[in-house]
């Protein structure tokens, strides 16, 4: 049975979708994600290039964000801006809050034995949160600009799909687990968690996420508004493509990049490009306007962007939302005399 979530028309007219991706959300489905084995295709060779490059002490971190149950509230209840700010401010925790919100997973599951001792232990929690800045910092920072591109392309979508009615999003959200039968939303929890829950005039924040695959996480604590996490746009379509598959720091493919686009890219191209670049998650339609082109020749100009690996873009029913990628920004920023 699912996860039922009760809608008035109240929680209707506050349900909204996040601006940009959530740093906590990402940190904490990131490691889960480490640890799983699932979703070959898309993470594989993210996850394979991580762990080969992680030193021991990260599995502090894993111990207290395991692959199945419960993380540790002081780690995923931070509201940093990035993934920096993130780490800083879990460096920064309360005593107090340590301490009862590790009693409070404790009453759920067991924990190491030198977790109790963080409270009291400067050193072993600096330890903890090196760990923290250290799985971060090969798994999550080198790729923040392609979540926050992947994230604006997902919210294009979604604001397409929210003139048809708040309604029609919530049917579209996540089809595979989530459901809509008005006034309900059924969630498929991949706990089995089996519950009603009534909103009562608060509504939700429908948040997308990079990391969070395919299961729905769900925070009915999160304040100002219960949050709905789901997989972004990308990660719905019908073909699995790899994420994260070659380390964005590589200079080769950025400057391939540049040499392949040297040849092919004239001054049109070139703005629809730079136009794309300023304007994530626009459709075909929007970026012809922008640049002045016809569509159909922001259509063409596209479709070459992207198989060169300067684009992409992501199709829900008869809408698209164009966004650059790494490699399309990095060749943007090349030195003077090259696009």
């Amino acid at each position: 049975m699912p996860l039922r979530i009760h809608f008035t028309v109240e929680d209707l007219a506050r349900t909204r979708i996040g601006d940009g991706p959530v740093p906590c959300i990402e940190l904490t489905t990131m490691a889960r994600q480490l640890q799983e084995r699932s979703h070959l295709v898309r993470l594989g060779a993210w996850r394979h290039r991580t762990l080969s490059a992680l030193h021991p002490t990260s599995r502090m971190v894993f111990a207290l964000m395991p692959r199945r149950g419960r993380i540790t509230g002081f780690l995923s209840g931070a509201n940093g801006a990035t993934p920096a700010e993130l780490v800083e401010q879990i460096r920064s925790t309360p005593r107090s809050r340590l301490r009862s919100s590790l009693e409070q997973t404790a009453r759920h599951e067991a924990l190491p034995a030198w977790a109790h001792r963080l409270p009291d232990d400067p050193l072993l929690l600096r330890q903890l949160c090196d760990g923290l800045e250290h799985v971060a910092g090969h798994a999550l920072v080198p790729h923040w600009q392609e979540i926050q591109a992947m994230t604006a392309a997902d919210a294009a979508v979604r604001s397409r799909q929210m003139l048809g009615g708040v309604e029609t999003l919530l049917a579209r959200i996540n089809p595979r687990r989530v459901r809509w039968r008005a006034p309900v939303l059924e969630i498929a929890m991949i706990s089995g968690l089996d519950a009603d829950v009534h909103l009562a005039g608060q509504g939700m924040l429908l948040q997308p996420s990079v990391f969070a695959v395919e299961a729905p996480v769900v925070d009915l604590d999160a304040v100002p508004q219960p949050v709905l996490t789901y997989p972004v746009a990308q990660l719905q379509e019908g073909t699995a493509t790899p994420l994260f598959a070659s380390p964005p720091s590589g200079g080769d493919r950025a400057g391939q990049a540049v040499d392949v686009v040297g040849s092919m890219l004239g001054h049109t191209r070139a703005a629809v490009l730079s136009t794309i670049a300023r304007h994530p998650g626009c459709s075909t339609q929007q970026l012809a306007v922008l640049v002045g082109i016809a569509k159909a020749s922001a259509s063409e100009h596209a479709t070459t962007l992207r198989n060169a690996g300067l684009i992409d873009t992501h199709r829900d029913r008869r809408t698209t939302a164009h966004i650059a990628t790494p490699t399309g920004i990095a060749v943007l920023n090349a030195p003077s005399g090259r696009p």
